[in-house]
């Protein structure tokens, strides 16, 4: 008799796959919870237990744990020494394996779990019949995703799963089992660490493959998207795309960039991104309007860019939008009529994130990975924030004018989200003029200079960083910046603050930097 081993934690469609195992002339063995499930639903089942002839004990954390288990699953069918052995053993092999896990993850998720709670939620007995199954995939079917129930069976009516689909399934368990001892190691390696961010002496990543992208960076190379098991915040990673093209790897890379600066601001907000740059941000009353004002800093860059707004997008904007070549728009959702008007444009990538303020960011949210060649470098994410401008030290003779002062809170969330060296004009409600990714900052102050489609005077100026020289002050003055917000900390400070006050200019010390490579 051909024999199945079931021991379910989600017990999503094992009913409907048991009875089709059965119908299929299989022996059902099954433990605990499980086996109750099949019995009420009208599935014979065998105990564990019954089978083995050795109780559960210790509170159920042994009772798969036995050679007739174990044996049956690991033992060759077509090698005669194992086949001898099994039968002086009185060890039946078993063909099908269906077994998910406890939920740990699940568990040290919830408000409140205690150690001990997280400890008794670690499968152990799961694993290892996973395992084992695993590794005899030339002669075991095992079972750990639901979704597999119907090809499985499937496959079964037809007299027998394929080779190929007992390696691919026994490939997932390997997959399923590395990330559970993975959560788990992660798990116990927090205990006692201070802070929400730790650093583990050894970094397990697991990510799921979502799509291959046509190719990466360039077209002669390859690419493909993952997203991560863990966290919650919305993004781009977990938008639905709702039309268009495929993402592309830099589309993704653009997305995520306007996603993230337009979730600095509380107001109604649009952003452009060209090339993982902002050339345009703006707030304003109305979606529509912030996306213009965001698109005349710099209307030549903007086309073609990715747009991201940090309200649901209506008609009035999505007619804006229609007007010029976009790639991308990313929002928390779109307006129905909205959607109709931006589906005329069939490629343009449609991409909805959700409300952008619920929850909390809690693990991998928390991090921000870079690849190097042979290794990687880790470290959590740029989240710091001014609360209060006004609060910040004023270096400069003249104090800020209100009006500054609310320009000044718009510039600095800006400038956290430009390539370092980062300079950005702007007006309270706009950016103006935007200078990145230079070598020297005087270059980026001249860029931003050279980039601004509107008259300068009056606006003010955020650094990423200190000013080395008084170069970069002299610049911004003559093209008519009348403040400036910066960390400060460079040995020429007092250099820097004489030539503010000379230009009668007024200057904020933050004490905080953001550079962004």
């Amino acid at each position: 008799m051909k024999r199945a081993l079931i021991s379910v934690s989600d017990k999503t469609g094992i009913v409907e796959f048991a009875k089709g195992l059965s119908g299929q002339g299989y022996e059902i063995l099954s433990t605990g919870g499980t086996a109750k499930a099949l019995r009420d639903a009208g599935v014979a089942v065998t105990d564990v237990a019954a089978y083995t002839g050795s109780p559960e004990i210790l509170d159920g954390r042994v009772k798969t744990l036995h050679p007739k288990i174990h044996g049956g699953l690991l033992g060759r069918r077509t090698d005669p020494k194992h086949v001898s052995e099994m039968a002086q053993q009185g060890i039946a092999p078993i063909d099908v394996v269906v077994v998910n896990l406890y939920p740990f993850e699940a568990t040290i998720n919830k408000p409140g779990c205690t150690f001990d709670e997280a400890i008794e939620n670690i499968d152990i007995g799961g694993p290892s019949m996973l395992r084992s199954a695993a590794k005899n995939h030339a002669d075991v079917t095992v079972v750990v995703d639901p979704a597999d129930y119907g090809p499985v069976l499937d496959a079964l009516r037809g007299g027998e799963v394929p080779p190929a689909m007992r390696r691919e399934l026994a490939h997932k368990v390997f997959q399923h089992t590395s990330r559970y001892d993975g959560m788990i190691a992660g798990y116990l390696e927090r205990q006692g660490a201070a802070g929400p961010v730790h650093f583990p002496s050894v970094l397990t990543l697991q990510f799921e493959k979502v799509q291959s992208l046509r190719y990466g960076e360039n077209p002669h190379q390859q690419g493909a998207f993952y997203r991560d098991f863990g966290g919650g915040e919305p993004g781009v990673a977990r938008a639905g795309q709702l039309h268009g093209k495929e993402m592309s790897y830099n589309n993704f890379l653009d997305a995520n960039s306007a996603l993230e600066l337009v979730k600095e601001y509380r107001e109604t907000a649009a952003v452009i991104v060209k090339h993982n740059n902002p050339c345009g941000a703006a707030v304003a009353s109305s979606p529509r309007d912030a996306y213009v004002g965001a698109r005349e800093t710099d209307p030549t860059s903007a086309f073609g860019g990715v747009i991201a707004f940090n309200t649901r997008v209506d008609l009035a904007t999505a007619k804006e939008i229609t007007a010029t070549f976009v790639e991308v728009v990313v929002a928390p959702a779109f307006e129905d009529d909205a959607l109709a008007e931006l589906k005329r444009k069939k490629d343009l990538r449609l991409l909805a994130v959700g409300d952008l303020r619920p929850g909390v960011r809690s693990g991998p949210d928390l991090l921000d990975l870079k690849k190097i060649v042979g290794g990687l470098i880790l470290q959590d994410r740029d989240l710091g924030a001014i609360a209060d401008v006004r609060a910040l030290k004023v270096a400069s003779k003249r104090a800020p004018t209100d009006e500054e002062y609310r320009a000044f809170a718009f510039a600095w969330k800006v400038c956290k989200h430009v390539k370092s060296n980062a300079i950005v004009f702007a007006r309270p409600d706009r950016t103006v003029g935007i200078g990145a990714g230079q070598m020297s900052r005087v270059d980026s102050v001249k860029l931003a200079t050279l980039k601004a489609a509107s008259p300068l005077k009056g606006c003010v100026m955020a650094s990423d960083a200190f000013f080395p020289f008084r170069d970069g002050i002299d610049a911004a003055a003559q093209a008519g910046i009348t403040a400036v917000i910066q960390p400060g900390g460079s040995i020429r400070d007092e250099e820097i603050v004489k030539a503010v006050d000379e230009h009668n200019m007024a200057m904020v010390l933050t004490g905080m930097r953001h550079f962004r490579h």
